[in-house]
């Protein structure tokens, strides 16, 4: 995957996640979820940009690992909002959570190809 591809995939992630966000009924149990939802869905694509636009390998491997950290935080956020949302957004939270595994994947093979096989 080329790594406009991902640049995109990570947009349009953050937008499903804002827009999916717009569509919770916010209460005192789930409203600091949804606010830190928003901000590392956000720093994902945000900082796989910063990678993609880095001036040395060590600073592509650190922005990049900071993308795969805030996608799995993300992941957290979402696996949290499970059970206090509406029942209908259940399967669309799903689906963002499956979404941001397969993120997490992604930058994880491209971290570990760009370190040479290591983690």
């Amino acid at each position: 995957m080329a790594h406009y591809d991902l640049e995109e995939r990570t947009l349009r992630f953050a937008k499903e996640i804002r827009k999916f966000i717009k569509s919770v009924k916010l209460t005192t149990v789930n409203e600091s979820d949804c606010r830190q939802l928003i901000r590392s869905s956000g720093s994902v694509g945000a900082n796989y940009i910063e990678a993609n636009e880095s001036f040395s390998k060590k600073d592509f491997l650190f922005r990049a690992k900071i993308s795969r950290k805030e996608v799995k935080e993300s992941r957290f956020w979402l696996s949290c909002l499970e059970n206090n949302i509406q029942p209908d957004l259940e399967p669309a939270r799903t689906e963002l959570h499956t979404e941001a595994t397969e993120i997490m994947k992604i930058l994880g093979a491209i971290i570990r190809n760009s370190e040479g096989g290591q983690v």
